[in-house]
């Protein structure tokens, strides 16, 4: 390995800065690390010589060729700086981190080596927690990179998404993550509201401004001063007021209703939506010009089916999250059964499933029976257990043949039989009982008949 000399004040700023940095060469080498790096990625050997994906991913080969952006060789290909968002492993398990790669150049312009700076995304973990997203597909991960280039600006904000796939989340992390996170955060529901409804809301109105006015009332874009104003369902705007909405976006004023007075406003825009706003462009049903001035910076939320690989570590954060359901986890079997579905209705309607799961579950384990709707007729002999039949014969006689054969390959923890059986241990053990009363053990529930 050639020593590249690093000036004095490169190894300065690279030790005074907050982040976690390193230096590295052309091959991914790390020539220097500061002492954030070190706290977080240091392992007891020498960091120095390493290869970076080595340390950060415990990768063998460069991102790139594990299906990952390499900043590095795309900032050695373009010779600008380079961002990215990737997973990496650290002491509290693997985490979400930007890496920001910038090359350094000598006197003569060339590059002689990059600086790499990684920050913590704190928007998202790739671990169940009380976060409000949680996931580590390359879709999502893709969805928090792009959060993570506009939450800093003020640019308006178009989140593209099914419904139920928690668009009012991303837009309140967006919010918090943004220099406005210390103002409110409004939400408001585009659905149902009529024409007068609908301004009076938004802008307010003014005492006697219509039959029982009988006070002043600000609106909701003077509720959102200085901070974020998110409107979802924003297809269902009645086309009468996106004029209204238009000039609003343009000029920075409106009037309460009733009122002569143009009032200041002062928000950034994130909206949402599940529909073709394009197609209700074409259709007439939707201003063209509002459509262009709020689609600055379009965000495609995926369906849950989308990102796969996601769901294991999302059940388990859902499930922190009900409250009776802390103390319980879902089966291997009943897993298996939720990863074969499609979900419509995306996390809102995995997080309903497991609340009535954990209503209907007196144990600590769901289990294919709690997800009725969804594992019926799904359950599967395990691919290592074959069995061939030469006749037909009584159904209770082929349970029977089958719980014998499992038995004999899984003698050991019935729980966990019972559990990729999809059945409760109680049931397992009468089940068991039946099959030879004279040698079953005793009910491990403790349930009387």
């Amino acid at each position: 390995m050639t020593v590249i000399a690093i000036p004095a004040e490169v190894r300065s700023m690279l030790k005074s800065h907050p982040d976690p940095a390193i230096l590295l060469d052309r091959q991914y080498r790390v020539l220097a690390a500061n002492p954030a790096y070190c706290e977080v990625y240091g392992d007891g050997r020498p960091l120095v010589g390493r290869r970076c994906y080595e340390v950060s991913h415990h990768y063998t080969v460069p991102c790139d060729q594990a299906g990952e952006s390499c900043p590095l060789a795309e900032s050695l290909a373009s010779g600008q700086p380079q961002r990215v968002l990737h997973l990496h492993h650290t002491p509290r398990g693997e985490e979400h981190v930007e890496v920001e790669t910038r090359p350094v150049r000598n006197a003569a312009g060339e590059i002689i080596y990059f600086m790499e700076i990684m920050r913590q995304t704190k928007v998202a973990s790739a671990q169940p927690s009380g976060r409000s997203l949680v996931g580590r597909s390359p879709a999502f991960n893709h969805m928090i990179e792009l959060m993570q280039r506009v939450a800093p600006s003020d640019a308006s904000v178009l989140l593209l998404g099914e419904t139920g796939t928690g668009k009012e989340l991303v837009a309140k992390a967006i919010h918090e993550a943004s220099p406005r996170a210390g103002a409110p955060f409004v939400p408001v529901e585009c659905a149902g509201l009529t024409d007068t409804l609908f301004e009076s809301e938004l802008f307010g109105y003014e005492k006697g401004a219509f039959t029982g006015a009988a006070s002043r009332k600000i609106g909701l874009v003077e509720a959102a001063r200085g901070g974020t104003l998110f409107l979802d369902e924003l297809g269902d705007i009645p086309l009468s007021m996106q004029v209204k909405l238009l000039r609003l976006l343009e000029t920075g004023t409106y009037r309460r209703v009733g009122g002569v007075e143009p009032l200041q406003a002062d928000f950034r825009l994130v909206c949402a939506t599940h529909r073709d706003i394009p197609a209700m462009v074409d259709a007439g049903d939707f201003r063209g010009d509002l459509y262009y001035r709020i689609g600055v910076f379009p965000i495609h939320l995926p369906a849950l089916r989308e990102r796969a690989g996601d769901l294991p570590v999302l059940v388990e954060a859902l499930l922190q999250r009900i409250e009776w359901g802390r103390d319980k986890r879902v089966g291997s079997a009943a897993l298996r059964c939720l990863s074969g579905y499609r979900f419509p209705g995306n996390i809102r309607e995995l997080r309903n499933l497991l609340e009535r799961a954990c209503l209907l579950c007196d144990g600590d384990t769901l289990l294919p029976a709690h997800f009725p709707e969804i594992c019926r007729g799904t359950r599967q002999v395990p691919d290592d257990i074959g069995m061939v039949l030469d006749e037909v014969i009584p159904l209770d006689e082929l349970e029977r043949r089958y719980l014998r054969r499992v038995m004999a390959r899984h003698a050991g923890d019935r729980r966990e039989l019972a559990e990729r059986l999809g059945v409760s241990e109680r049931t397992l053990y009468r089940k068991l009982e039946a099959l030879n009363p004279a040698s079953s053990p005793a009910d491990p529930t403790g349930d009387e008949a």
